[in-house]
């Protein structure tokens, strides 16, 4: 290790030759050449904090193992604990700067990785960056690991820990639309199926069924994140644990769950668990489940919403900018907007992870790159366009109850109610001339003789037209009801 006089570079070498690194960089040779190699994304590794996180806890883990093992000194295997403390807690990320495109099946990653927490170290230890020998990235940071079961170990905890905060954020947005059903359970309106009107419904039971349909994501995504459990530190190179002790598995499996609070396990077959990757394919989908449903739901609020004037106009989305630089006034509904395209973007990162998964040849898959980008990339844009959904969109909604109210007074579609009551025909026969003449039906059926106001006050009221209130039995069908359907006829 040489370092010029102006202190601006330290010189590095590897097996390919030598290269000047920054001096002030924890990072070194083999973090270079993944810089000048994979200019692609321009998106270091370090947006996702959780999966620098998850890197830095498992060289913890290993150093503890090492030490326990007796495979590397308790002092070296102390400073590299330290040193990724460090970095769990947050600090030293700005230096893992990998670009999340790379070629290598991680190796990069783990390069980059291995030399932070090292530099890290030596700096604990007194020593200047680039001492390796004193303590190296390899031989010492990296002692009894491979990539291959690093990388995809560092995916899952990652995973696991960003999970919770999406976990988190989808729990508070399914309370959201339920806060809202409470708000609006009163508030009759017109159901509609195949955009043409049914039946009424409330406003309220049209928002709990978009907290519904969450909770049931909630339950599914807790579910699938026992897919992360299973790891395969110690299988090495290929699963078959190659220059690895055989106390190594155990004792590192052992300080992983203890550092990450993740209930991790060891895969039963190491060579089997090194190439496989239909974890993280089973993992995409569901969270593409998620997208999908989010994605229908903002649909409906942009229906709902829709107009103000010339649309259905039911509800009222809060203001979030001018709508259009050429007509005054107009306001848009840009945050379900952004939802769906970020819904869009989380299909397309499955597809991603698919044919990733598919591709991997042998014994390992060199794809795990993009996996793991397009994965934190969904959990992340995913998460944020829940926060906004939530706080910049659905607890501002508001009902237009009195339009809701007369789409519900004009709707033919309540003569359903009265079926069992004046049977299906005469309904038809009254829905037709309502129809025709913009008449209340409630004031055609009681014209017809075939109910009293009274009752069909009774049952066009909201609590039975929503289903809240059930029909105990049917009033007996009047003689009228056959003059209805002649006239109508006629």
């Amino acid at each position: 290790m040489a370092q010029d006089a102006m202190s601006r570079t330290r010189t590095e070498t590897d097996s390919l030759g030598s290269l000047e690194i920054p001096a002030d960089a924890y990072w070194g040779i083999h973090t270079e050449r993944a810089l000048e190699n994979f200019p692609i994304a321009k998106r270091p590794i370090s947006v996702y904090s959780d999966f620098v996180r998850a890197l830095a806890m498992v060289k913890q883990a290993s150093a503890r193992a090492n030490a326990e093992i007796g495979v590397l000194s308790h002092d070296k295997a102390d400073l590299i604990d330290r040193a990724s403390q460090l970095v769990i807690d947050g600090k030293y990320h700005d230096q893992f700067v990998v670009g999340v495109i790379q070629g290598g099946a991680g190796t990069s990653t783990n390069m980059n990785a291995n030399e932070v927490i090292t530099n890290v170290a030596l700096e604990l230890a007194g020593r200047e960056k680039g001492d390796y020998a004193f303590l190296a990235p390899i031989d010492d940071t990296n002692r009894s690991q491979s990539t291959n079961d690093v990388y995809p170990t560092a995916i899952k905890i990652g995973l696991s820990l960003v999970l919770r905060t999406l976990l988190d954020e989808l729990d508070l947005l399914r309370k959201s639309f339920l806060n809202k059903a409470v708000e609006f359970h009163d508030v009759l309106k017109v159901g509609r199926t195949q955009l043409q009107d049914a039946v009424p419904m409330t406003l309220g039971q049209e928002f709990h069924g978009f907290a519904t349909t969450l909770g049931e994501d909630l339950q599914r995504l807790t579910e699938n994140a026992s897919l992360l459990t299973e790891i395969n530190m110690g299988a090495t190179a290929i699963g078959t644990g190659i220059t690895t002790h055989p106390g190594y598995a155990p004792s590192v499996l052992r300080h992983l769950r203890e550092i990450s609070g993740v209930d991790l396990s060891t895969a039963t077959d190491l060579v089997e668990a090194t190439s496989d990757t239909g974890s993280f394919m089973s993992f995409s989908s569901s969270l593409k489940r998620n997208a999908i449903k989010l994605s229908k739901i903002c649909n409906d609020l942009r229906l709902l919403s829709s107009g103000p004037q010339a649309g259905l106009g039911e509800i009222n989305l809060p203001a979030r900018a001018a709508g259009s630089s050429i007509m005054p006034g107009k306001v848009n509904p840009i945050i379900p907007e952004v939802v769906n395209q970020v819904a869009f973007s989380v299909v397309g990162a499955d597809m991603t992870v698919t044919m990733a998964a598919e591709a991997g040849q042998l014994q390992l898959n060199a794809f795990e790159p993009v996996i793991a980008h397009s994965i934190f990339q969904s959990i992340t844009w995913m998460r944020q366009a829940m926060w906004t959904l939530r706080v910049n969109c659905v607890d501002g909604i508001t009902a237009n109850r009195e339009r809701l109210g007369a789409m519900v007074g004009s709707s033919v579609g309540v003569v359903t109610a009265l079926t069992p009551f004046i049977g299906y025909a005469a309904s038809a026969a009254l829905a037709k001339t309502a129809l025709l003449t913009h008449r209340n039906i409630a004031d055609l059926v009681v014209e017809a003789g075939l109910m009293s106001r009274e009752e069909v006050t009774k049952q066009l009221s909201p609590a039975r037209l929503s289903g809240l209130e059930t029909m105990t039995a049917a009033i007996p069908v009047v003689q009228a009801a056959e003059n209805v359907v002649a006239d109508a006829k006629a």
